[in-house]
């Protein structure tokens, strides 16, 4: 007889985002509509098309790392460090993990440590080979922020990192429910983080014309999603770290619950390395599969957190695939897009979205897509224009879809002790 797989809840958050350091800081700004977008301070970007930016305001590393081995990181990793303290304090895991040969972590980004890579070319193109520091090489990788995360709490079992682009968050955190319900570990660390708001970025994205450009003077109002003047995705950085724990295991310690990871799934649209497959046909397979592995009937989704990049291509398909999906219940399910505030975050994003379904479940209350002032009228769906809206919400979906036909989706369900 086949045993019932176990079940995954969640038992801690935290969040580092635009619109704050802390996960209350983050859902606050939200349902208030609250813009995190600003011109850019890291550096100079006036010779640029696009100036704007979803920064990271007042994070300090050295409030959360010793300032030796902080200034040894590259910023991806200072976040998710700081990040994680406060996910860990939540879960009630001060004291350390319960058996750290049964704990894992799993991290999802998209580019990692490119501020040390410029640095390591700038220094060689410069003063040669020679003054490069040798700290600086290993920092670069992208799996130096799951090496730092599982050193700094001990967790000894499978360490993974997740590059695929903008769903890297989500489907770490898919991967990680499965670790989990296969049986391999009973607690892992997993989310996503993104930290490289640089000239070299903003000037690629710029090139490929996926940035707006003019906004540069209202930078609040620039991501749009699904309305008929939306630009391009605002660029932006942020970290988001959750505890993922077996129901037994959450129950053995007296874990507060959250949320209960219902189901996962990722797919490939095969289609083109930018551009998503104007079909949907990706996004429906990622959606349903997901759903089909919840075990739950479309009927029963009461909210969709949208990828709703603000991009043209993006946000046409995703409407497109959530009508595929749902039916005429689509136009009936509240869908909102929580990057008209806090701008696109690439590999972490899917990862904050998770948070933020998290709170939804937990408050009643579902984040608005700001900005929503003109309305494309091929994206017909209910997305929950500019206010906050208060909702009984039992069960969401979060969509992330990336570069390359990427695509990962997560149910997520309140806490029942069914």
């Amino acid at each position: 007889m086949t045993q019932p797989r176990p079940r995954v809840v969640i038992t801690g958050l935290g969040a580092i985002t635009p619109l704050g350091l802390t996960v209350p800081e983050l859902w606050a700004g939200l349902l208030a509509g609250k813009s995190g977008i600003t011109r850019i301070t890291q550096f100079d970007p006036g010779d640029l098309p696009c100036q704007i930016a979803g920064e990271v305001k007042g994070f300090d590393p050295n409030r959360y790392i010793n300032v030796k081995e902080a200034r040894r990181m590259a910023r991806c990793s200072q976040m998710v460090l700081a990040t994680a303290q406060e996910a860990v304090r939540d879960s009630g895991l001060d004291g350390g993990l319960p058996d750290p040969e049964r704990s894992a972590v799993i991290l999802g980004t998209a580019v990692a440590g490119w501020d040390k890579t410029r640095e390591a070319l700038q220094t060689l193109w410069a003063h040669g080979y020679s003054k490069i520091n040798p700290f600086l090489p290993p920092s670069c990788i992208p799996n130096m922020p799951a090496h730092h995360l599982s050193r700094q709490y001990r967790a000894l079992g499978p360490l993974n990192t997740t590059p695929t682009a903008c769903a890297a968050g989500t489907q770490a955190i898919g991967e990680a429910a499965e670790l989990i319900r296969r049986g391999a570990v009973d607690l892992v660390l997993t989310g996503g983080v993104e930290a490289v708001v640089t000239d070299f970025m903003i000037a690629a994205f710029s090139a490929m014309r996926a940035l707006p450009v003019n906004y540069n003077d209202a930078p609040e109002r620039a991501s749009r999603p699904f309305t008929k003047n939306r630009e391009g995705f605002v660029f932006s950085e942020g970290c988001a770290i959750l505890v993922l724990e077996s129901l037994d295991g959450a129950k053995r310690r007296g874990a507060r619950i959250l949320a209960e990871v219902l189901g996962q799934s990722s797919s490939s649209d095969a289609y083109h390395v930018a551009v998503p497959d104007p079909t949907g046909s990706g996004a429906v397979r990622a959606i349903s599969w997901a759903l089909r592995d919840a075990g739950i009937a479309p009927e029963r989704v009461d909210y969709i957190n949208a990828h709703g990049t603000s991009t043209p291509a993006n946000d046409l398909m995703e409407t497109n695939a959530i009508k595929q999906v749902f039916g005429e219940r689509a136009k009936k399910i509240p869908v909102s897009s929580t990057k008209s505030m806090i701008g696109h975050p690439m590999g972490a994003a899917g990862a904050i979205e998770a948070v933020i379904c998290v709170q939804t479940l937990r408050h009643g209350k579902i984040a608005p897509t700001i900005n929503y002032d003109a309305p494309d009228p091929e994206c017909d769906l209910d997305y929950v224009p500019n206010a906050a809206r208060e909702a009984g919400v039992r069960v969401t979906l979060s969509n992330s879809f990336g570069l390359g036909g990427q695509n990962a989706c997560l149910v997520l369900g309140k806490w029942e002790d069914r």
